[in-house]
Parts: structure tokens; sequence; C-alpha cells
């Protein structure tokens, strides 16, 4: 397991760079050979850890934000540990069952293999009126959604406009 870590606002010390790696390589037993992206980040009095899986098609993400940088850190290993285990688990109730295939853990499907209880539940067009980020914004208020997609004025594309847990606006605008 390959650990790289990305300090901002942050000196990243040996003390902090042996309690992430004490913590993450708990799980390389589930995760294998992988490369774990780690983010520290300090503004203010909130300190922030972010940690990033990506294995065979599939990307793990937790984050935590705590008055303590350490305290941030295990809390978002805490959460990267449960979402394992549902995961895990889900797979050994399967096998119990007699899900009919054979089973891989989902850090050994391949990419794109979706399992037997992910299925489209709901299916819904809409049309893309042309618009900028401010009217945007101003949809997803509207609408109470947590997410808004639409057709940018600016760029002549689809974008993806959706709320952070902070509160403020993030904007997926793909590239082709």
């Amino acid at each position: 397991m390959e650990i790289v870590i990305h300090g901002r606002n942050l000196d990243l010390t040996d003390a902090i760079r042996r309690h992430t790696g004490d913590k993450l390589r708990k799980m390389e037993k589930y995760l294998g050979n992988v490369v774990v992206q780690l983010a520290l980040g300090v503004e203010k009095e909130r300190h922030r850890a972010e940690i990033t899986v990506g294995f065979h098609g599939l990307t793990l993400r937790a984050e935590e934000e705590t008055g303590d940088l350490y305290a941030s850190i295990d809390g978002a290993v805490k959460v990267l540990e449960g979402q394992i285990r549902r995961h895990r688990d889900k797979i050994a109730a399967r096998i119990r069952h007699g899900g009919g295939k054979e089973l891989q853990p989902f850090w050994r499907q391949k990419a794109g293999e979706p399992e037997d209880s992910e299925k489209v539940v709901r299916h819904k067009r809409f049309s893309l009126k042309l618009m900028v980020v401010d009217e945007a914004i101003l949809q997803l208020n509207l609408l109470g959604h947590d997410f808004y997609v639409f057709a940018n004025a600016e760029t002549q594309r689809i974008n993806v406009l959706y709320r952070r847990k902070s509160g403020d606006y993030g904007l997926l605008e793909p590239e082709l």
C-alpha cells in the first residue's frame, strides 16, 4: 500500500506521517496494493482529513472535520473502515444465501460490473435550459435539491451544480 499525503496550510511532521501510516496500514489486508491519497488541511480552528482510495474502477472516499487533526484522521479512517465493512458484509450475506453466481469481493470486481442488487429504479427525462451558473444556483435553491443539471451558457456544455457539506457549491464540468 502506498500512502500519499498532501498538506494544506500544514507542515507534515513525522508524527503525523507515522499516525496516518499506522491507521491506514490496518486496512491493507482488505485493500491490497493500492494508492491511498490523504489530504490534510487546517483552516482557522478546523482540521480536515480527506481519504481517497481508487482501485479497479471503484473509488472509496471519506472525510472528517474536527477541532483536532488526529481526531479528524481517526474519524476519516473510521468512515472508510465502515464503507469497507458494509461491502464485505453484503458479499458475505449473498454467499451465505446462495447468491447464484460466484461473487467476488468488491475490490476484485471488474470495473463497471454492477452487483445484482444495483439497478436503476427510476428513469426521468427533462429538458435542459441554457443558463449561467448564478441562475443554476437560484434554481437549485428554489427546488431544494442537492444537485442541479443544466446547460452552461458560457461553455455550451452540460454541467452539474451540487451543494457541498460546507454549504458552498461545487460545479462539475465534463471534458470530452
